[in-house]
């Protein structure tokens, strides 16, 4: 029996036993939602930081949400603030994540994205989806929120993890650590081959993954037409390297920027490194009838050690010039959220998310305009 027929069987069942659920229920319900699956990046991990602030303790220069409780010996630190209960298994899922902030006219936005997601936790359990951090498969938990809510989008971000993106940003920046301008061991071109030798793997997940939310959105009773299923690409931590503020070697680069990687393989990351993954998406999603958000330029001119941005001082946060990209950090907060979009970025991207939404359905990209806020600096146009 199909999904679509068993859902009839059950309400025929709770008709007969004066159980049925009210007619308003799922896709015609008079509550609507917007729901995110994912990984970190559009979970919300990184949304603590308003900018990376150049005081090391207190506040952090006024950037740290989780700080409070603040006098002249210190501040207390609750992420909890921030995470809320997600903080405790480490979904990590912010009060500012992009499905939070988004300027969307709807009353439920449901975060169900969790960090550290890999393609088999969005699955459904019956097609083999896994449990993570002790939380049930995103495509099963989205079952719940479908026949709850009239489900108006569903925007999914998940991949990076399973070519193991992270990990290879990390070994260029032990490789910065173990050499020297004179002698330079760089990463990238050994990074690259990883990520295409996983690519395919990736896509068939990726398919996989887009059939099980279909398959979920038609057992809850709805059409295609219903709703808007987007998978949201990936922005790069770091600009190119040229754009990078701080010198190649030295202290600067390392202690002030928190950014160790040599330029070549910051204008990897930038370019080729994530545009493979996000190139590999927008084909998924295209094959399997859902729209697609291009953010590689969404975070334009606030990457981390980006020249056009700035650390936060004693001035305070605020978001035309702070950087949009938490720093490598593993003395404050959790390492963890270390090269992803803090809340300044995770409110860029939730524009894009929001003018997106206003949009007839189609494939989109995203770009920042350096020098200016989330507010009045995001824009939007057709994918070509």
């Amino acid at each position: 029996m199909n999904g679509r027929a068993w859902l009839g069987a059950a309400l025929t069942i709770a008709i007969g036993l004066g159980l049925a659920p009210s007619a308003a229920a799922g896709p015609g319900s008079s509550r609507t939602a917007i729901v995110a699956l994912g990984d970190s990046f559009i979970s919300g991990e990184g949304g603590r930081w308003l900018g990376n602030g150049s005081e090391p303790f207190g506040t952090r220069s006024g950037t740290d949400r989780a700080a409070f409780d603040c006098d002249a010996w210190g501040c207390d630190y609750d992420p909890s603030r921030v995470y809320g209960s997600s903080a405790q298994n480490e979904c990590d899922r912010s009060d500012v994540a992009p499905i939070r902030s988004a300027p969307v006219a709807v009353a439920e936005r449901v975060n169900l994205a969790c960090s550290g997601a890999r393609l088999a936790n969005v699955w459904p359990a019956r097609d083999g989806g896994r449990r993570h951090f002790g939380e049930a498969p995103q495509a099963d938990q989205l079952a719940a929120v479908a026949e709850r809510d009239a489900v108006r989008m569903v925007v999914l971000t998940v991949g990076a993890n399973d070519v193991g993106f992270g990990e290879l940003v990390a070994g260029c920046v032990f490789d910065w650590l173990r050499s020297s301008r004179d002698d330079r061991i760089l990463c990238h071109a050994g990074a690259q081959a990883d990520i295409e030798a996983a690519l395919p793997a990736m896509a068939r997940r990726l398919t996989r993954a887009l059939r099980g939310v279909r398959a979920t959105m038609a057992a809850a009773g709805y059409r295609r037409s219903d709703y808007r299923l987007v998978v949201m690409g990936y922005a790069s931590p770091f600009p190119a390297g040229d754009w990078i503020r701080y010198p190649e070697d030295g202290w600067d680069r390392l202690g002030d920027g928190a950014c160790p990687v040599w330029n070549a393989d910051a204008s990897w990351a930038a370019g080729e490194g994530v545009g493979s993954i996000v190139a590999t998406m927008r084909d998924v999603a295209s094959a399997g009838g859902a729209e697609f958000l291009d953010l590689r330029h969404a975070l334009d001119g606030h990457q981390l050690c980006d020249r056009r941005a700035r650390r936060v001082g004693s001035e305070g946060p605020a978001p035309e010039l702070a950087e949009w990209v938490r720093r490598l950090s593993p003395l404050q907060g959790s390492s963890r959220e270390s090269l992803h979009p803090n809340a300044y970025g995770q409110r860029a991207i939730a524009v894009c998310l929001g003018l997106l939404y206003r949009l007839a359905r189609g494939s989109y990209a995203c770009d920042a305009t350096p020098g200016r806020g989330y507010a009045d600096g995001i824009s939007i146009e057709p994918l070509r």
